[in-house]
């Protein structure tokens, strides 16, 4: 882990939850613990005065047709109709629901932001610091978490708010790669970072 700042500002900083939603949690079984650890860093956030930020991935008909075959991940999705906006594969997992004042924004590639104005939605609440928590950590997590630099947010990766299908990727991805970029921390750790702000 690499070693945190004193203090993280709430006025000025989001949780993002992201991609935790039926389709991908289902698909990833024994997440139980994971999702109450989020819920738990959702509540310190909360309780501080920060932002929650919800991104979830759905489609509608005129996304699946914007889908060109070269997009590898994707070119699947839109010629099976897959994780249409209205399926439940798409809703988020009611045990991290949003409640009114949250963003909740809908993306049709991995990143949080490359298909959302979720970037401006951060911007107009005076939001400068991310923390991302997100299914999967090759997937949603690094992909947001680049743009995001590329954008000059300072950025947190919270470990254990976040899994992947290849463990090894994973810890890679966290031990390696992320601390380039982030403070990689774990919930506990936000927790404390929170309450040093008083």
């Amino acid at each position: 882990m690499t070693s945190p700042a004193p203090t993280i500002d709430p006025k000025h900083t989001a949780l993002l939850v992201m991609d935790f939603q039926h389709g991908v949690v289902e698909r990833m079984p024994g997440l139980d613990s994971l999702l109450a650890r989020v819920q738990r860093a959702i509540t310190d956030v909360r309780d501080h005065g920060g932002t929650i930020a919800y991104v979830r991935v759905a489609f509608t008909e005129a996304d699946w047709a914007a889908i060109p075959p070269a997009n590898a991940i994707f070119s699947r999705v839109g010629e099976h109709r897959l994780m249409h906006d209205e399926d439940r594969s798409t809703a988020i997992d009611a045990r991290l629901a949003p409640r009114p004042g949250d963003i909740v924004v809908r993306k049709t590639r991995v990143g949080a932001m490359s298909t959302t104005d979720l970037d401006r939605q951060l911007r107009d609440r005076g939001i400068d610091t991310l923390v991302l928590a997100g299914l999967s950590t090759s997937g949603v997590v690094l992909s947001t978490l680049v743009e995001a630099a590329d954008r000059d947010y300072r950025l947190y990766v919270l470990s254990d708010g976040t899994d992947d299908p290849d463990a090894e990727a994973r810890d890679v991805l966290l031990g390696k790669v992320f601390p380039r970029r982030a403070q990689v921390i774990e919930i506990a750790g936000l927790r404390t970072l929170l309450q040093g702000t008083g």
